[in-house]
């Protein structure tokens, strides 16, 4: 009969599946398949007489209260396995030089293990000045995660925000996933309550509807990331583990919800119509011409995940090159239409084609 000691530990168990976390987007494809961001349908209006200078460009903006020097937070991403402290490390330190927001990614292994906490504090070591965000998961609310675990997150990295992630569909498709709900719309109430930080919820790429944001706005929460489909697939993430653990319904549902869920513009139109909230736009973002697409859609912010992470595994010389790239590249999309700051170009004028533009008419 075998002893206790022959199966790993919650710790193990979760230090493992946030390593494959990593491992797997960087190493194996789990982009969108078929589905797609939308973005793509987003044409912006060229102006022939921007009248301004590229160098007089202001990419500033202000959130929940914070100055930033773009219009850019590192979305959640890691921690909770040694090789987390690393590329951590590296984020940490881009959003304290360029003036970024940055998520820690879930912190319940923080609360297991002081050796798993470093993973998330590290942040705020190399991040004195920046904005991070504490990270929890709608499921573990469900569960009944208290007030004091969540306070303990917070502590953590001395955090400017919380976020509660909403992520069904990838509870449902993980291997060892807690496809829990019932009662986190109460849950969030109760923080929003309970914490003078500002809550914001957001999908982890699956998007979020109207009645979804009137709901999160009617329950007090500061700001939604719309983390809309079309960049990676948490769903086919999921499937690779599946295959690993040998689990043949997972694999099923990772397969056949493989590209499920609202594609990042449409769920940033539709929210945007809905609620009068600030908007984070996140979901398959990979240059500033579509960050600039989504601050002319009503985000006030954009948050990047997959390409952060992508070059915070190399080096923080290359992580710093495409931060650059991509601050570059918003500058550049502004000057063409002739917007000197993010206000104006929250105001620019932009068409809808395509698949977009067949949608759009059920969501204004």
């Amino acid at each position: 009969m075998p002893d206790e000691s022959d199966f790993p530990s919650d710790v193990e168990v979760i230090k493992q599946r946030k390593k494959e976390g990593i491992i797997i987007p960087l190493t194996r494809n789990v982009q969108a398949k078929e589905s797609s961001t939308y973005l793509e349908d987003v044409k912006l209006i060229h102006n022939a007489l921007p009248e301004i200078d590229y160098d007089k460009i202001d990419i500033s903006q202000k959130f929940l209260n914070h100055n930033f020097s773009a219009p850019i937070i590192i979305d959640s991403m890691t921690g909770g396995t040694p090789e987390a402290t690393k590329i951590n490390s590296r984020l940490s330190l881009v959003a304290e030089k360029f003036g970024l927001g940055m998520g820690l990614g879930s912190q319940r292994a923080g609360l297991l293990s002081s050796e798993l906490s470093e993973t998330y504090s590290i942040a705020r070591s190399n991040a004195p000045s920046s904005f991070l965000v504490a990270n929890i998961g709608g499921a573990q609310l469900s569960k009944g995660l208290k007030i004091q675990d969540i306070k303990k997150m917070i502590d953590m990295i001395e955090a400017n925000a919380l976020v509660v992630h909403l992520n069904p569909l990838q509870e449902l498709i993980q291997p060892e996933g807690e496809p829990k709900y019932k009662g986190v719309l109460s849950k969030i109430k109760d923080i929003c309550e309970n914490f003078d930080i500002p809550i914001i919820v957001k999908e982890v790429g699956a998007g979020i509807s109207m009645e979804v944001a009137k709901k999160l706005e009617s329950a007090g929460v500061s700001a939604i990331n719309i983390a809309g489909s079309g960049g990676t697939s948490w769903a086919g993430v999921e499937k690779l583990r599946a295959e690993t653990a040998h689990d043949a319904d997972k694999i099923n549902l990772g397969e056949l919800f493989w590209d499920w869920g609202i594609p990042t513009a449409l769920s940033l139109m539709e929210v945007r119509n809905s609620v009068k909230l600030p908007l984070i736009a996140s979901g398959g973002i990979r240059n500033g011409l579509e960050i600039a697409k989504c601050i002319t859609l009503g985000a006030n912010m954009c948050g990047m995940a997959f390409p952060f992470l992508k070059y915070a595994s190399k080096s923080l010389e290359s992580l710093c090159g495409f931060t650059n790239k991509t601050l570059t590249e918003l500058k550049s999309t502004m000057f063409l239409v002739g917007s000197k700051n993010i206000a104006e170009l929250s105001k620019s004028r932009f068409i809808v084609t395509g698949e977009l533009a067949k949608v759009k008419k059920w969501i204004l």
